[in-house]
């Protein structure tokens, strides 16, 4: 994004009002319990656009959250100040069963479980790929399978191989292993990232994008 005009624009949640609903607490994590203190909007000087500048007070801690969000054609987008340092969800379109592999890895970083973050994440790259129908009896195989139909690109193969790997160590341990190193952890957590954002974000953007498109040529 290139400017703070593009929120709403091309990507983002659906509907033309803020999604309170959607936003958490950073002090108290509590989820969509909000009422809006101050509101203020700013409109473009070219074309009707209207930025809105919304104080969110929390109705459990009272503690505030500023958002800056717009909308346009049938989507809206956001950023909140400050936002939470911890995850406590997944995109929505995510499935919930990978999306809560994803959380827990990440919650595994946070609290510097790194053993688990490393399987959290291998079980979440594997059950994407059971997913995406992956063939094959081990994740090695799964992997091959899925490069080999081109649902990941040849870069992304060899890092989920690494992947594989690495999480291996911690998915089957031997007596006097060393423990997994953070930054592989952190690593390992960072591809899930990637392969998911491949797998059902980057996918999500182009149906949004072609439902737009035939919108204005309908």
């Amino acid at each position: 994004m290139d400017s703070w005009w593009e929120l709403g624009e091309g990507r983002g949640a659906g509907g033309m009002e803020l999604a309170i609903q959607d936003i958490t607490c950073p002090f108290c994590m509590e989820r969509g319990n909000f009422r809006v203190a101050f509101h203020a909007t700013k409109r473009h000087a070219q074309r009707p656009k209207v930025l809105n500048f919304d104080t969110l007070e929390c109705g459990s801690c009272k503690g505030y959250v500023l958002c800056l969000w717009s909308a346009g054609h049938g989507l809206h987008g956001y950023r909140v100040l400050p936002w939470p340092l911890k995850i406590d969800t997944h995109p929505k379109e995510w499935p919930e069963d990978v999306g809560r592999m994803w959380v827990q890895a990440h919650r595994s970083l946070e609290g510097e479980n790194w053993d688990a973050a490393a399987v959290m994440a291998r079980s979440g790259l594997q059950l994407a790929l059971r997913r995406s129908n992956a063939v094959g009896s081990s994740l090695k195989k799964g992997i091959e399978d899925v490069a080999s139909k081109g649902l990941l690109p040849p870069v992304m193969r060899e890092w989920a191989d690494t992947v594989r790997e690495l999480g291996n160590d911690a998915a089957h341990p031997a007596p006097g292993q060393s423990p997994t190193d953070p930054q592989d952890a952190r690593d390992i957590v960072r591809f899930l990232d990637y392969v998911l954002e491949y797998l059902y974000s980057l996918p999500d953007q182009i149906r949004q994008y072609r439902a737009r498109r035939d919108e204005r040529h309908s």
